[in-house]
C-alpha cells in the first residue's frame, strides 16, 4: 500500500492533497502512520513500530490501522493497487 505521491503531509499534521484541493487535520498516530507509508515501509514494520512506541497490543493497533487505511481509500489518498 503506498500514499500517493503528490500527498503533503506537515510535522503538526496537516495533510494536503493537491489533486482534489482537499486538506485534512490527523492527530500525532495518523501523522506518524502516513510518514511510515511514504517511507515505504510495510504493514508489518508500520505495526511493529507503533506497538514498540506507543502503548498498544498488536491486535488493538491492527483494528484502529485497518480503519485509518479504510478513510485513506474512502477519501482517495492511496495509489491504486
Amino acid at each position: 500500500m503506498k500514499l500517493k505521491r503528490n500527498i503533503a503531509v506537515s510535522e503538526s499534521g496537516f495533510l494536503f492533497d493537491p489533486t482534489s484541493g482537499e486538506s485534512y487535520s490527523l492527530n500525532e498516530q495518523g501523522t506518524e502512520i502516513l510518514n511510515l507509508l511514504k517511507e515505504k515501509k510495510s504493514d508489518t514494520e508500520i505495526t511493529g513500530y507503533m506497538t514498540d512506541t506507543y502503548d498498544i497490543s498488536p491486535d488493538e493497533f491492527e483494528k484502529y490501522y485497518l480503519d485509518f487505511v479504510g478513510m485513506l481509500r474512502q477519501f482517495k489518498l492511496l495509489e491504486d493497487e
